[in-house]
């Protein structure tokens, strides 16, 4: 084949029109060779010596090379694990800025860099070849016609209502999204599904990982898949699972028209650890191209890997090169796929240094300037398992973060706990004691009760224990520490009190997820009462377990889309719930952001919020624009009545109830200023004040 030196500027496989510049980093490498495959990734037709090395940058340009050949590299150099050296060139590596895959990963032996079951294991070394097994990389043709339609949404911050959804889970059961599509990027956008995250009043959808993954092989042999797809192989590659053909112009099909229709797209993105887990795991991709350039390892025996993620190991972004590729591939999402933000998988490992977490680590510190980045919404998970890495309302400003407080708050108050006051009137408001500081807005706290990891919202108020056992570790896996509520029984019932108990706290929690400052955050399914039979770790049940279950869709009673759509209005409705400035309470002109009151209307003094084992929760939020009504909340957590007094406001002669929970159907009612009513046990209430 014609070949010249090619350039190490832009990493990957790079087609001009007249052929293709290939270009892979490896500080440590002998020697880089370039593999061509047949149209089914079985047969190798070239091998390619890249005859150029450039700041550890291997390349060659090969003529005549067009988009769909399918290629892998084989590195040669030290195999040396007590020095952090894996290099094995009999395994077939995928490049690291693959953009499409062809293929899936066939287990076997062969796919371990040593001799798996040796005496010595990991450093012994493992001659067999494992092509024919593994996934290949393809050239592709980024060009794509989006159209003139397509512009992003650019939803701000404080109009944001997030959804937390699986691309298979959330459309595989849902009867009116063709058949073809259901379970595929497509169906994420099929006009059923747009219909009702419109109705839900989702501005953006936030997809869990599409990067290109592996099934680990141990859940392989267990028959089941790494569904959620927290095992990353290729951080530039759509996952082709979700696809009927090209996965990269289906996953951005489906971005154009959700943006069509006025509806960002967030990805789950994991670029803490990547699929080859700790020293005993496979030679894939990064340990066979330089594992001691991607990977932490231990300072004092480099054998082994330093895992803040309990997954084996960690991705080292202290090395600039690793870096680049997470930013070139942050950048690729968005300017290539026009995602519209990104969600970071354990985002402490992220910003580690030699010291722990760093909040000017040089990841936080590229993001902050990257011009790109700079246009997208980032949420940080801000956690990992390593040591101080709990960093909730450590991120910078430009951040918002899970904030797993006001989910255990939420979760304790309605399952029944008392003496949670305080704690629930931080929750509800921001959690200025987590995030105001730095110039932080109220936007970063990113509030939710459920998410793909945990129980589902009706599994939370159906279950005390977890039910794990179809994950096939005998319910060993997932959290004991749920902070759930069964209402009196374990699983299904047909007891219609136990059941009209469950839906009220089910739209308790939704109700307080849209009524609190901040950023809410929904778990799909939620809103129709999905449950995974007590199933709190899903993470490898690609079956009726993790996916949607629609059937309550339609139902009176049961379906609760048209409850949420009323609360996304209410939310819409009162600027003060979205307001992105910090509350206060009464000022000097008589104005104020928040007043607290006692059941009978009067301020709160210190001695009401230890009132013990206190469930009751009301408060004012006043008017942050001329003509904007206050809304008054009102949180009865207790199993009985509570009565309560409307505040006394001179300027507002009645308060209109928008919200009582312990209803079927909103109705309009009007209560003049001063009257005592009651809140019903276990609900939320909600008026306007109306001059």
């Amino acid at each position: 084949m014609r070949l010249s030196t090619g350039s190490p500027a832009h990493l990957g496989a790079s087609w001009d029109g007249r052929g293709t510049n290939f270009a892979l980093f490896s500080a440590n490498a002998a020697k880089v060779e370039l593999c061509l495959f047949d149209s089914q990734g079985r047969r190798e037709l070239e091998r390619i010596e890249l005859p150029a090395r450039s700041e550890d940058v291997w390349h060659v340009y090969v003529n005549d090379v067009s988009p769909g050949q399918l290629y892998g590299y084989r590195v040669h150099g030290p195999y040396e694990p007590e020095r952090g050296h894996r290099f094995n060139p009999n395994k077939l590596l995928l490049d690291p800025y693959a953009r499409r895959l062809a293929g899936r990963l066939v287990w076997s032996d062969a796919h371990f860099g040593y001799r798996a079951g040796s005496a010595r294991e990991d450093l012994s070394f493992d001659r067999r070849d494992n092509a024919r097994g593994m996934p290949k990389a393809v050239v592709v043709d980024e060009t794509f016609n989006w159209g003139r339609r397509e512009m992003r949404p650019n939803i701000a911050w404080e109009d944001t209502v997030i959804y937390e959804a699986h691309v298979k889970g959330l459309t595989q059961k849902r009867g009116d999204v063709p058949p073809g599509l259901r379970g595929t990027y497509g169906g994420l956008s099929s006009p059923a599904m747009i219909d009702h995250l419109k109705r839900l009043g989702v501005t953006t959808i936030e997809l869990l990982p599409i990067h290109g993954l592996i099934d680990d092989r141990v859940l392989v042999e267990k028959k089941l898949s790494n569904y959620w797809g927290y095992n990353t192989l290729a951080f530039f590659a759509p996952e082709p699972r979700y696809a009927q053909d090209n996965a990269l112009d289906a996953f951005r099909t489906t971005v154009a028209r959700l943006h069509d229709a006025g509806i960002e797209v967030m990805l789950d993105v994991v670029y803490n650890h990547t699929a080859e887990g700790n020293h005993l795991g496979p030679t894939l991709s990064f340990r066979g191209i330089d594992n001691a350039s991607y990977y932490w390892l231990k300072p004092d025996n480099p054998r082994y890997y330093d895992d803040f993620t309990g997954c084996g190991s960690s991705v080292n972004l202290t090395h600039p090169r690793v870096l680049q590729m997470v930013m070139d591939s942050l950048r690729y999402w968005v300017e290539v796929c026009h995602v519209d933000g990104f969600r970071f998988d354990l985002a402490t490992t992220l910003a580690r240094g030699p010291n722990g977490y760093d909040r000017n680590a040089a990841f936080l510190t590229a993001v902050r300037q990257d011009p790109v980045l700079s246009t997208v919404k980032l949420v940080a998970e801000p956690w990992d398992l390593g040591m101080g890495g709990y960093q909730v309302g450590a991120f910078p400003s430009q951040w918002s973060e899970w904030n797993d407080r006001y989910r255990s708050a939420m979760r304790r108050y309605w399952s029944g706990e008392g003496s949670l006051i305080g704690e629930v009137s931080r929750r509800m408001t921001a959690s200025s004691d987590l995030f105001h500081h730095d110039g932080r807005a109220p936007r970063a706290s990113i509030n939710h009760v459920t998410v793909h990891d945990g129980f589902t919202l009706a599994d939370l108020f159906s279950y005390n224990e977890k039910h794990n056992e179809a994950n096939g570790e005998d319910n060993r896996d997932g959290s004991s520490d749920n902070h759930s509520n069964n209402c009196g029984h374990e699983g299904p019932t047909s007891d219609a009190a136990i059941n009209a108990l469950r839906r009220q706290l089910r739209k308790n929690q939704l109700a307080c997820l849209f009524l609190a400052q901040g950023t809410p955050l929904m778990l799909a399914g939620d809103e129709v009462g999905n449950s995974q039979a007590g199933n709190n770790n899903a993470y490898c049940q690609d079956n009726d377990i993790g996916w949607v279950d629609w059937d309550h869709l339609g139902k009176e009673g049961e379906d609760l889309t048209g409850f949420v759509g009323h609360m996304s209005e209410l939310r819409r409705r009162f600027g003060q719930i979205r307001c992105q400035r910090w509350l206060d309470g009464r000022r000097a002109d008589g104005s104020y952001g928040v007043l607290w009151l006692t059941p009978a209307a009067e301020e709160m003094q210190e001695a009401d919020w230890n009132f013990p084992e206190g469930r009751f929760l009301a408060y004012v939020l006043g008017p942050v624009e001329p003509g904007q009504a206050p809304i008054f909340i009102v949180l009865n957590a207790a199993p009985e009545e509570i009565a309560f007094t409307l505040p006394r406001m001179p300027e507002y002669q009645s308060w209109q109830q928008v919200l009582n929970t312990a209803e079927s159907s909103q109705a309009p009612a009007s209560l003049p200023s001063g009257a005592e009513t009651r809140a019903p046990p276990r609900s939320v209430l909600a008026f306007a004040g109306a001059a």
